[in-house]
């Protein structure tokens, strides 16, 4: 009997919020982070000199739950969602659980991009669509085996998703993404003539 196992998964989750005042949260959240990027002055000379087209709180400020309602919201909503995938992933965690530990702004402008990399020393990351114009791009995941396949050839165009060696997830507003976060991603340019505003978010394993 012939038999082929599918091993090693790597796994990217996609849900959208549910339940009862999410498109509110959304709008608030919306209009937060755009207050906030207008008055974070660090964080828009951050952006600047680090060439980000656009906006980013990532190296600015540390405390958004604790600054904006709207997003003390978002983190009960993606604690659910985070804790499906843990489960989905079979993680044995024991007494020692996931916390969020990073949670930043993004308001990406026409014409930006942010190269591929990964999220060192936490364990599950992820992005909340606020606001997804048309063109504006999407996120793209890279086989995490790629430097290690030499003579491999080239996947079909229209090969299953377990196959293909670069996966691109379009996404739409209100719709979380997570991953693993040794897991090497890019976000795609934003071809749109709108600025996209996303929020990204670490969880890592809670100090003892």
């Amino acid at each position: 009997m012939t038999q082929i196992d599918t091993v090693f998964v790597t796994k990217i989750y996609r849900s959208a919020l549910k339940g009862r005042g999410v498109r509110q949260l959304n709008d608030d959240l919306k209009t937060a982070a755009r207050v906030i990027a207008a008055d974070d002055e660090a964080g828009q000379a951050w952006s600047e000199e680090k060439g980000y087209k656009g906006y980013t709180s990532y190296a600015s400020l540390a405390d958004l739950t604790w600054r904006a309602p709207e997003f003390a919201e978002l983190k009960e909503r993606l604690d659910e969602h985070v804790a499906a995938f843990i489960k989905d992933l079979d993680f044995d965690l024991g007494r020692q659980p996931l916390e969020l530990d990073s949670i930043w702004i993004n308001i990406l402008e026409p014409g930006g991009a942010h190269s591929a990399h990964i999220h060192p020393h936490s364990v599950i990351s992820g992005t909340y669509y606020v606001d997804v114009p048309d063109g504006a791009g999407g996120i793209q995941f890279e086989d995490p085996r790629l430097t290690m396949m030499m003579a491999a050839p080239p996947r079909k165009s229209r090969a299953r998703i377990e196959n293909r060696t670069f996966l691109s997830v379009v996404p739409k507003p209100g719709m979380v993404v997570m991953w693993e976060s040794w897991l090497r991603h890019e976000v795609m340019r934003n071809d749109g003539k709108e600025p996209r505003i996303s929020i990204s978010f670490n969880y890592g394993l809670a100090e003892r």
